[in-house]
């Protein structure tokens, strides 16, 4: 995985080695001489199938909650991906509102199995979008902690402190939904803040005809952002076959 700078440029960033026993923590991120470090999966810009507008996209690694039918099972194991520092990610937030992204999203994974990192990430990105005067451009991340879990946690609750919205909720396979950005129709968008009231207000109850699925392609990688509905990942699947591009593995089966 690259650490990708909004236009396809690449970064360097370490990949931890698998601590072994079960040491307490052990999959804990760290500090490094800059600060914070998040474990990551993949960073993309821009997007623009999670939330309004062109988008850069994180995406953290690790989950235990492992919802059937999720399409991102490349993201569960804790030990994968890479770490990743905080101001390094910021730094890539301040090229993208340079280059006129609108927001920030955060997926994963489970972004609240790492609450210090994201609390840094989303603080971080606020002090730049003001420093750049770019208080329009909104902050979203994506969990899988049901709306009582965050409230139970001092952890989760101040990790989202200065997110504009909130999508929450397990996925359930069973329970398709056409409402945008949620891929179940449990799962719950909230807005936090007076720019997330704006911005995320006129989508809570608006739903889409077919889901807008992006598909961006690095280094021999297929990439599909977005929230596909049962089955369509299938059928894409099958379309890009019958143009001559087939998968040596994806992330949506075992």
């Amino acid at each position: 995985m690259d650490v990708r700078d909004g236009t396809g440029r690449p970064e360097r960033a370490e990949r931890p080695e698998r601590p072994t026993g079960n040491t307490p923590g052990a999959v804990e991120a760290v500090s490094d001489a800059a600060g914070a470090v998040l474990r990551v999966s993949q960073v993309l810009g821009p997007i623009t199938a999670l939330g309004p507008g062109r988008r850069l996209g994180v995406w953290v690694q690790g989950c235990p909650l492992a919802c059937a039918g999720c399409m991102s099972r490349h993201t569960w194991d804790p030990y994968g991906g890479q770490s990743v520092g905080v101001e390094r990610l910021v730094r890539l937030w301040s090229r993208g509102l340079a280059e006129g992204y609108d927001g920030l999203t955060v997926s994963g994974g489970e972004p609240l199995e790492q609450p210090d990192a994201l609390a840094a990430l989303l603080e971080g990105a606020d002090r730049v979008r003001r420093a750049a005067g770019r208080t329009d451009a909104d902050l979203l991340v994506y969990t899988g902690w049901e709306d009582a879990e965050i409230a139970a946690s001092d952890g989760a609750t101040a990790a989202l402190d200065r997110a504009d919205a909130v999508i929450t909720g397990r996925y359930r396979a069973g329970e398709p939904t056409r409402l945008v950005w949620r891929g179940s129709a449990n799962q719950r968008l909230i807005p936090r803040t007076p720019l997330g009231r704006r911005r995320y207000g006129p989508h809570l109850r608006r739903e889409s005809g077919r889901p807008e699925l992006q598909v961006r392609v690095t280094d021999g990688a297929v990439h599909i952002v977005g929230v596909p509905r049962p089955g369509e990942l299938s059928v894409l699947e099958r379309d890009l076959a019958a143009r001559g591009v087939t998968f040596q593995e994806n992330t949506w089966r075992p």
